[in-house]
């Protein structure tokens, strides 16, 4: 098969340094949480080691790299340890073993000062409960980040105004929360986390309480944000939809481990095992899988030309471009050619089975 896997948990990406870098986190709650690791009882399975300690594993030895500038999805059902593994990035929850670094600087060995300066300055959440304050108008909800840092009142409200026109809310800052609709509001809490100029931006479920309608328009607002402020964002979502529309990397949770990490892609055309095959069964193929997974070595007899597309393009986007000729699609990079597709490969694509080589 062409295209490429990820071991599960494991970082994927080359050697240049990672914004966020978490190694063997666990966290484990109950009363024998810290004599559980690296004990044999780590090795039981969830409701064993429940029955035998009373403790319950909510997150297992979990692994993985972040990159600077992307959007990193955590995704998985109820209970599968998501959204405990984000409050541990940043210590809202304190983990049980393993580390966390945010560039190069191990968030675990802080004390309680830096690590406050961390949270107002370097990482910003937004939640599922929007958790605006009621009895305050909407400039200085966005603005109550800065408030705490001590910004005067002019400074912040100036940044506060270009952080609601970048949502979309200008001539709103006079507004309270309860004058909003719930998209509103929600943008109001993206424009307060963006306010602070964090390094790394985390979500939690933000979407989830929204209607279908409102939840697609903030998708589209998040990935628009993304490209235009250029943030390093962890968006945790139960929803697999949601994880393959903005992700650039995804995990796949399940019981406090990481079953599969990957590009989306990777989790579509290649699943780890049959859980994750389960998740992605419905997902079109041709919607998700790129010319970079679909792609073969240029061979002796190709024809030097033909259509070009880089290998991001996504195979709904080339099918027309592959029906109109012979000759295959030539996939190119900064000016390199990386392989080619061609109709037997876009066919096999669709038709869900794996690309020749």
């Amino acid at each position: 098969m062409t295209g490429s896997s990820v071991t599960p948990g494991m970082p994927a990406r080359g050697a240049v340094e990672p914004t966020i870098s978490v190694r063997g986190l666990w966290k484990i709650f109950g009363p024998a949480e810290h004599r559980i690791v690296g004990t044999p009882d780590a090795l039981l399975p969830t409701a064993e080691l429940q029955l035998k300690t009373g403790t319950t594993v909510a997150v297992r030895d979990v692994t993985f790299d972040v990159a600077h500038g992307e959007v990193f999805v955590v995704m998985g059902l109820s209970g599968s340890g998501k959204s405990t593994l984000v409050r541990c990035l940043t210590r809202l929850i304190e983990p049980t073993a393993g580390e966390v670094f945010l560039d190069g600087e191990d968030i675990g060995k802080a004390d309680a000062q830096r690590l406050r300066e961390l949270r107002r300055r370097r990482f910003a959440m937004v939640f599922q409960h929007f958790g605006l304050l009621p009895h305050r108008k909407v400039i200085d909800n966005v603005a109550y980040g800065l408030e705490i840092r001590g910004v005067g009142r002019a400074e912040r409200h100036a940044r506060a105004g270009e952080m609601l026109e970048l949502v979309g809310l200008g001539g709103y800052d006079r507004r309270y929360p309860d004058q909003l609709s719930g998209g509103q509001q929600q943008r109001v809490g993206l424009a307060r986390a963006l306010a602070v100029d964090p390094e790394v931006m985390l979500f939690d479920e933000p979407f989830s309480a929204l209607d279908p309608l409102i939840r697609r328009d903030m998708q589209n607002e998040v990935i628009r944000l993304h490209r235009e402020v250029g943030k390093t964002m962890i968006f945790i979502t139960h929803d697999l939809a949601e994880a393959l529309k903005l992700g650039d990397h995804i995990v796949i949770m399940r019981n406090g481990s990481i079953v599969q990490a990957g590009r989306p892609e990777d989790l579509v055309g290649a699943p780890a095992d049959d859980y994750v095959a389960d998740f992605v069964r419905d997902v079109p193929k041709s919607h998700v899988l790129t010319l970079r997974w679909a792609m073969r070595p240029i061979g002796p007899d190709d024809p030097t030309d033909g259509p070009e597309f880089p290998p991001g393009t996504v195979i709904r986007s080339a099918i027309h471009a592959a029906a109109s000729t012979t000759k295959p699609i030539r996939v190119i990079e900064d000016g390199r050619l990386l392989g080619v597709v061609d109709q037997a490969h876009i066919l096999a694509v669709i038709a869900g089975a794996e690309a020749p080589v």
